[in-house]
């Protein structure tokens, strides 16, 4: 059968397996009283105080499922990629509970979760170092070469993952945010791994490696799609940390085990905004001694200040997000 049949049944089933246990999900998280703690100084989302969170797990389980049934067990690649986002998923998870059991915002100390992070992230970029699938070459953009890191290589893929990570988790903080811009970086890895399949005809390995990871995209794709249907505005559950670490190492994997990490400020554009924001409001209200540069940040929140709706701005988001795929299509071409 046609890979491309394949991948889209692979996104069908897993749209429709996460549709089907999401009810599940969001009663069960209501029973054990798995609400979302509303940061005080978010006064603009008062509203969504008690509104169940940790529907990260949501679609996780499917696209665990759905990527084992179709990418199968023989690609190393895409089982580590697999396990990336389910190994970030767990911490994020655990960060979920303790907000949930002791009512508050706060989940784990920031020097736990960089723990959890560098932990995950140095078994991840050692196996991608040593793996003969990857190795430390990088492609770079708009130039048909690569760049050998060398031992270089492990430093900086370890601080992709540390940023990919905090990245997404900083972008969701509004209804479908962080779900619409991923399902665009997605997206845009699903057609530059089929744009690859000619380049691979020949390296049975490669060529392997290359569809299983076609398989955990599309699944992927399929349950943020039907995430996306419970977490638009106004959200029935948030994907909590469980699930917005969870896409923070798969976007950070998806890249690195493809040997594309420079598109990934390209391509995710916004998550780099959002991260960028946070810094620079932290950097100046420190030398400044309280002075904002924005109204709030991440700088989603600023644009709420400013009056723009939820709707509105994920609109935005998602656009300008799919304008840089162009780009970072136009560059492999």
């Amino acid at each position: 059968m046609n890979i491309a049949v394949i991948a889209i049944i692979a996104t069908i089933s897993c749209f429709v397996l996460t549709m089907l246990i999401a009810p599940i999900v969001t009663k069960l998280m209501t029973k054990l009283h798995a609400e979302q703690s509303i940061l005080k100084y978010v006064d603009n989302h008062n509203a969504k105080q008690g509104t169940p969170t940790m529907g990260g797990v949501m679609f996780l389980l499917p696209i665990l499922i759905v990527s084992l049934i179709f990418g199968g067990v023989s690609s190393k690649v895409m089982l580590v990629a697999l396990g990336t986002m389910l190994g970030f998923g767990l911490l994020g998870f655990l960060d979920d509970f303790i907000k949930v059991k002791f009512r508050h915002n706060e989940g784990l100390k920031a020097y736990q979760k960089v723990i959890g992070q560098l932990g995950i992230g140095i078994i991840v970029t050692l196996f991608a170092f040593y793996s003969p699938d990857i190795g430390s070459q990088i492609k770079v953009p708009f130039a048909d070469k690569y760049l050998d890191f060398g031992y270089f290589y492990i430093a900086f893929t370890l601080f992709v993952f540390l940023a990919t990570t905090n990245a997404v988790n900083l972008t969701d903080g509004l209804d479908g945010l962080a779900t619409s811009t991923t399902l665009v970086y997605v997206a845009t890895f699903i057609i530059i791994s089929f744009l690859s399949i000619d380049s691979l005809e020949g390296d049975i390995v490669a060529s392997e490696n290359n569809r299983a990871m076609i398989m955990f995209l599309s699944a992927t794709f399929g349950g943020l799609l039907a995430f996306l249907w419970h977490n638009s505005n106004k959200a029935s559950i948030f994907m909590g940390d469980t699930g917005s670490i969870a896409l923070g190492g798969m976007v950070g994997a998806v890249a690195v085990f493809t040997k594309n990490t420079f598109l990934i400020p390209i391509i995710g554009i916004m998550y780099m905004v959002s991260c960028i924001s946070v810094i620079i409001q932290v950097f100046y209200f420190k030398i400044t001694k309280g002075k904002r540069v924005f109204l709030m940040a991440p700088y989603h929140h600023h644009l709420q200040y400013k009056g723009l709706s939820e709707s509105k701005i994920v609109a935005i988001y998602s656009i300008i997000t799919l304008l840089f795929a162009l780009v970072a299509l136009a560059s492999i071409l």
